[in-house]
């Protein structure tokens, strides 16, 4: 699987752009993949992004980087070469839908599946058969990236986002939730809580 994050403009694909790529073969988790892009021309700027993200405006204009089209393009050949590219993340159907429409605004072939696995429903499973009840929070699943950590044995994570970053430790809470065992360097100190 390919676990893979964005951090976007907005939550909104259709309108919102993307700013950057980040993503990991989770059968080879030293094969990763990252990249920044700026917006598209017309693309809506959510200023609650900023904060999210981590990016300036300055960021997001700087003609020097690459465009949405050619991070789409980038990360497609990279997966490509990829034994299983079912798509993984943190409500990875976000991530999914930006960098698909992203494609299709450029008539880019999109050659993902569109089931996807999401490391929310995992955990979620993985805490009811653990004999425990998962947090509720406004009456629905209180589960998020923040929460998911913490159950897995990685504290601290704080805002702001980088695909990247939120990657690895996707990829690790998935190892641990799905095989009980590490999978990255950078958290081999954090021990597995069960």
């Amino acid at each position: 699987m390919i676990v893979v994050d964005v951090e976007t403009t907005g939550v909104d694909p259709s309108q919102n752009s993307l700013v950057s790529i980040g993503a990991l073969d989770f059968d080879n988790p030293n094969d990763q993949f990252y990249q920044e892009c700026h917006i598209w021309k017309g693309a809506k700027v959510s200023d609650e992004s900023f904060p999210i993200n981590g990016f300036k405006e300055s960021d997001i204009v700087d003609p020097t980087k690459s465009s949405d089209e050619d991070i789409v393009k980038s990360f497609l050949e990279w997966a490509s070469s990829k034994k299983d590219k079912t798509l993984a993340g943190e409500n990875p159907s976000f991530d999914r839908d930006f960098i698909r429409l992203t494609a299709s605004r450029y008539h880019l072939n999109w050659p993902m599946a569109y089931r996807t696995l999401d490391l929310h429903s995992i955990c979620y499973s993985h805490i009811v058969k653990a004999g425990k009840t998962p947090p509720v929070k406004n009456g629905h699943s209180g589960l998020n990236l923040e929460s998911i950590l913490e159950y897995c044995g990685i504290p601290g994570y704080s805002l702001p986002h980088n695909a990247l970053t939120d990657v690895k430790l996707e990829a690790e809470c998935f190892s641990r939730l799905l095989y009980g065992k590490k999978l990255l360097k950078e958290y081999m100190s954090h021990e597995i809580p069960w």
